[in-house]
């Protein structure tokens, strides 16, 4: 019978706190190793970075290969990063240690929209290695992508998808924040725009080539905009504070194109505290199909909670794939595995 899944966490931040947080808790799940880029928590024990009051027994390495030898892991998730090129290093060292690999990275997701190549390349040195890759998350990796594609089950014909996520920036920190231009005046939102400070969601094309490869579609190009939203009352999180008439978030819009036509708009307004406007969080998603499809729910899903979700119980399904690059449309729909109701 086999024992408890090894399981190393790269990164140490929001996101890797959550990852480990979970492990601790799910039956079936050894928490084996923590890898940190940050080098002032090197040696610090796992329970310490928590804040858990004792210790766990796992000293944080910054060395990720040290980490894979005092860890033995059977699988990592990668909770570092966003980009595919800050994600291939440690993608790399993981799979030519023959270690298996989730990806919160968003543009892992599906990483041929950024270079087909690499990822033709990821999949060859996973196969050779007899490892399984795979990218996901909330967004990209469920709701605008693998969340549609499930729902088109029922349908003869799609012929378009609109789908729609408002959420709270609130319990976000000073990097996103930043990313989304919240705080500044409309024109300095414009300049960041231009210059690529202010990038709104990292992921669209990734979650329309996703439904486009599940529904066989091929798309001839995305269109993206980012568009202030402008505050009319005040606002103040533990980050940021916004003034009437500064910028509370970004309303950031893909639109897909296949066939002349427009087949895929994906559009994500983000802000801090939304309901101080009267705007309530949700995800929607609508399908002009036969039969039609709208499917709604409120408030929106929790972000950094259901991103630490979908990565942990994503690893059954990894584990139990054949060596190779994978995205959400390849495999199986994950569950919440290993504990009773």
């Amino acid at each position: 019978m086999r024992g408890p899944i090894r399981l190393l966490v790269l990164g140490t931040g929001h996101m890797g706190q959550g990852v480990m947080r979970l492990a601790l808790e799910r039956p079936g799940l050894d928490l084996a190793g923590v890898f940190a880029r940050r080098p002032e928590r090197r040696g610090r024990d796992a329970g310490a970075v928590l804040g858990l009051g004792r210790d766990l027994g796992v000293a944080v390495e910054t060395s990720l290969k040290a980490a894979i030898d005092a860890a033995r892991p059977d699988i990592a998730i990668q909770a570092t990063c966003s980009t595919l090129a800050d994600a291939w290093d440690e993608l790399t060292v993981l799979m030519h240690n023959g270690v298996s690999v989730v990806s919160i990275a968003e543009e892992m997701a599906y990483p041929a929209c950024v270079s087909p190549n690499l990822a033709r390349e990821l999949d060859t040195l996973a196969r050779e290695h007899g490892v399984a890759v795979l990218g996901t998350g909330v967004n990209p990796g469920f709701v605008l992508d693998t969340l549609v594609i499930a729902l088109t089950a029922v349908c003869k014909t799609v012929r378009s998808v609109t789908a729609t996520r408002v959420n709270d920036l609130s319990p976000y920190g000073p990097t996103v924040l930043n990313s989304q231009g919240v705080g500044l005046t409309p024109e300095a939102f414009a300049a960041g725009v231009a210059n690529g400070t202010v990038v709104g969601h990292v992921g669209f094309p990734q979650s329309c080539h996703l439904i486009a490869h599940a529904l066989g579609w091929t798309l001839e190009r995305i269109d993206e905009t980012r568009e202030p939203i402008v505050s009319s009352v005040h606002r103040e999180t533990a980050h940021v504070t916004v003034k009437p008439g500064q910028v509370a978030g970004c309303r950031h819009t893909a639109t897909a194109y296949a066939t002349g036509r427009a087949v895929i708009t994906l559009v994500h307004p983000q802000q801090v505290l939304p309901h101080l406007e009267g705007v309530e969080t949700c995800d929607d998603i609508i399908l002009d199909a036969d039969p039609p499809v709208h499917l709604s729910g409120r408030p929106e899903i929790p972000g950094g909670e259901a991103t630490v979700a979908i990565a942990v119980n994503s690893i059954p399904n990894i584990l139990n794939a054949r060596p190779g690059l994978y995205t959400m449309a390849d495999l199986p729909l994950p569950a919440a595995w290993g504990g009773q109701p």
